[in-house]
């Protein structure tokens, strides 16, 4: 089994990635005054992602193109995938919407009027969302005359986490996927998962249904520490036949998906006690060369879970840099 980085990024894009399913989320999720101004069968993916690589281990987007009553215009669907809303969430649509427009821009798409970019986040952690979902609520103006000068739009919020079981709609992979998405991070996904994959009735007689429940036990197996072997093989067999569909199949993904996760655990275990070796060196030195003063640099220097920067903090103390040249590498 290929090593997962991030199983949310890769089920959302599994997911999502088919027109079909995307189309499904807008025809039951958008509000009815804006579904009718769209012509859904326009729908097609534009570009994958416009997030750096750095955010990526908290968000996911995909870009679509539409038409909007005879325009082009784009849908942008951000997921994040953190366990709490990120404040900033606004500002981030923002700069990607810009990054949209560039694009466009750049390639001879835009001469006089920018296309409407309708923004839709898809949020799954545990705590509900109360974040303003209007740009202008991440400020705070002195005075309302200088409301004028702040960029004004809004985004559409999905909080799946917080929706009833019965509120999550589409036909039956949306259904699972949106269930899973909802209790992935909660120890309900231990008594949800039966119930969830008794969804996948006609799993049997359709192909496609085997490949998505591939993708579904992947991302469980990577997402969450919450389910066993035993849950994850009881929950298969709820789905009528489904001892007989896969059996064997089944067995190995799982056991691929425990067998790494207990290799990534040692991996884990293995770089903390290399952090923890380089921390006892590093305050050992500073304590010898700086005194008091490099034991007030260590308490900066612990906060670093990077052990390549702790590595150049420990050659720099060995070499005799100075306190200037190590705060400097702390800062790294």
């Amino acid at each position: 089994m290929a090593e997962i980085i991030n199983p949310h990024d890769r089920f959302f894009k599994n997911i999502f990635s088919h027109e079909e399913y995307a189309k499904e989320f807008l025809e039951n999720y958008l509000p009815e005054e804006i579904k009718k101004l769209l012509d859904l069968n326009t729908l097609i993916i534009f570009k994958e992602s416009f997030i750096e690589k750095e955010l990526r281990e908290y968000f996911s987007d995909l870009l679509y193109q539409i038409d909007i009553k005879g325009q082009t215009a784009f849908i942008y669907l951000l997921f994040e995938h953190k366990s709490r809303p990120d404040p900033l969430t606004a500002f981030q649509l923002l700069r990607y919407m810009v990054k949209i427009w560039g694009l466009l821009i750049k390639q001879g798409q835009v001469h006089t009027k920018l296309p409407i970019i309708i923004p839709l986040v898809i949020y799954h952690g545990v705590s509900a969302w109360r974040i303003d979902t209007g740009f202008t609520g991440l400020f705070c103006p002195p005075d309302d005359s200088l409301r004028v000068y702040i960029p004004d739009f809004n985004y559409m919020l999905y909080d799946i986490s917080h929706l009833s079981d019965d509120g999550i709609k589409g036909a039956v992979m949306l259904r699972v996927s949106l269930l899973v998405l909802k209790y992935i991070f909660t120890p309900e996904l231990k008594e949800k998962l039966a119930g969830i994959f008794s969804l996948l009735k006609d799993l049997k007689s359709k192909k496609t249904g085997l490949e998505y429940l591939e993708t579904l036990l992947r991302y469980i197996i990577n997402a969450t520490d919450k389910i066993t072997k035993e849950d994850l093989q009881k929950a298969i067999e709820s789905i009528p036949e489904g001892g007989d569909i896969m059996p064997t199949i089944a067995e190995q993904w799982i056991e691929e998906g425990y067998k790494k996760g207990i290799k990534q655990g040692v991996e884990q275990g293995m770089q903390r006690g290399i952090r923890q070796g380089l921390l006892s060196t590093i305050k050992l030195g500073l304590k010898l060369r700086f005194g008091a003063e490099g034991l007030g640099l260590y308490h900066r220097i612990k906060q670093i879970e990077d052990t390549d920067v702790l590595e150049a903090i420990s050659e720099a103390i060995i070499m005799g840099k100075d306190r200037e040249e190590i705060e400097k590498i702390c800062s790294i």
